[in-house]
């Protein structure tokens, strides 16, 4: 009988990624990081086939950058080609505060307070586990790790009871107002998943009726969820896989190019995004699974982003500046 993998939550997953990124001066090579870290491990499968896994991770590092975390690959100088030889870390240079930030007696007592709090309950069994097995790879990782405390994204207001419905099996119901329409309308519907995708939280869920399948953006929920009494059968594993392969192939078929100015905050940004391609004309070519949110991304680095392609996203990010423009005088 094959074993159970333990399910890990993904803020624990994330948090253990940045702790062995952290701990390391040298970095973790992709295959490094997939046996060891705490919520790879347990579905890495020695000469096995690791493809799913390795997606994750890929997913798993726009969630770190979208938060801020400055994560940076080094290239083997041996094999500058081979991107399994790549190796990843988080200096923490760029990680700390910054040197002129200063904090009065109290605020300093707090934090202490904070971290002994942190050094007892941060580093669980299974992260000192994964730094020993680091050690035995014969990388070296630093001891100090328990001072750096996960900076989390907070989760949408729907996503606890959704949560509890998603465990129940039970239908629920909320408002969801879709972009472009003036009016959220009522939605009913059997949670199947619940998952990240470009460090945003979705709700996979069927409709009862129709039985279609349909993916909403948490943060489009606009009324407090209503958990009903009214049971359905619980779904077939990987209903999560399913729902964010199919909205990689929806990020994967839309394909936005835009100018960005050289040297500017939205170019260091855009750059580093899953999938930008830097064309030979000096333009950017992005990949993406929302145009709403792409647009509002865009409209916030101002004059430093120009949209090329396609039409519609330009018009969407011309009518933000100026509302903006309009809000603001």
């Amino acid at each position: 009988m094959a074993a159970t993998v333990q399910k890990i939550p993904a803020e624990e997953r994330l948090f253990s990624l940045v702790l062995a990124l952290l701990a390391t001066d040298g970095g973790l090579t992709k295959g490094e990081i997939l046996s060891t870290v705490q919520g790879y491990r347990q579905r890495h499968k020695i000469g096995g086939d690791n493809a799913t896994l390795e997606r994750q991770f890929e997913r798993d590092k726009d969630d770190l950058r979208e938060l801020g975390i400055p994560l940076e690959t080094i290239a083997s100088p041996g094999d500058p080609g081979n991107n399994q030889n790549l190796r990843y870390l988080i200096p923490r240079g760029s990680y700390e505060l910054p040197a002129d930030i200063r904090f009065t007696p109290e605020e300093t007592t707090l934090l202490g307070l904070a971290a002994l709090v942190w050094r007892e309950g941060s580093l669980s069994a299974d992260a000192r586990r994964a730094l020993l097995k680091l050690r035995s790879l014969g990388i070296a990782a630093t001891e100090p790790v328990l001072g750096y405390a996960p900076r989390l994204s907070l989760r949408d207001a729907a996503f606890t009871p959704l949560n509890a419905a998603l465990e129940k099996h039970v239908l629920v119901g909320f408002e969801y107002l879709k972009p472009g329409e003036s009016a959220a309308r009522a939605r009913l519907v059997a949670p199947l998943a619940l998952f990240q995708h470009q460090g945003r939280w979705h709700l996979f869920a069927e409709e009862p009726d129709s039985k279609l399948t349909k993916t909403f953006l948490l943060r489009r929920i606009v009324s407090a969820v209503t958990i009903t009494s009214t049971t359905f059968p619980a779904p077939p594993p990987g209903q999560g896989e399913r729902a964010i392969a199919e909205l990689d192939a929806v990020w994967n078929a839309n394909l936005a190019t835009v100018e960005v100015e050289a040297g500017s905050d939205a170019a260091a940004r855009l750059l580093t995004r899953r999938g930008s391609i830097l064309t030979a004309s000096g333009a950017l070519d992005l990949h993406y699974a929302d145009a709403n949110i792409l647009a509002d991304e865009l409209a916030g680095f101002g004059p430093e982003v120009v949209v090329i392609s396609p039409p519609a996203l330009r018009d969407a990010v011309i009518a933000r500046l100026k509302r903006a423009s309009a809000d603001h005088g």
